[in-house]
């Protein structure tokens, strides 16, 4: 559920912009803000079930968007080549010929 819980908090702050004000509240509250189904119902007047429906749609279109953008994917794979070439910088003799296809890679995802 964390790993879920994280995925959905890194989706939410790529793609945030291309959902509605209603569909950025919810997603905020129950995600951001650990909020229930229930206290955000009571809040918006809704049903859960109208809450609950909400959220799964919403999850699904930032999947969707994630899965024709891949900014989430770009994100992690330029994170870890990063950490890559720190690491490769921390050696006592690195190796420019790594260090340079870690960059080669990096320059890739842009």
């Amino acid at each position: 559920m964390l790993e879920k819980t994280t995925r959905m908090n890194y989706l939410y702050d790529f793609y945030q912009s291309l959902l509605t004000p209603k569909q950025r509240s919810y997603m905020s509250l129950y995600y951001l803000d650990d909020y229930s189904l229930g206290e955000i119902a009571e809040e918006y007047e809704v049903s859960r079930q109208a809450v609950y429906d909400n959220i799964k749609r919403t999850e699904a279109m930032l999947e969707e968007y994630e899965e024709k953008l891949l900014l989430l994917q770009k994100f992690q794979e330029r994170n870890k080549l990063i950490a890559q070439i720190k690491e490769l910088l921390t050696e006592e003799n690195p190796s420019k010929q790594t260090i340079g296809e870690a960059i080669a890679e990096l320059e890739k995802l842009d």
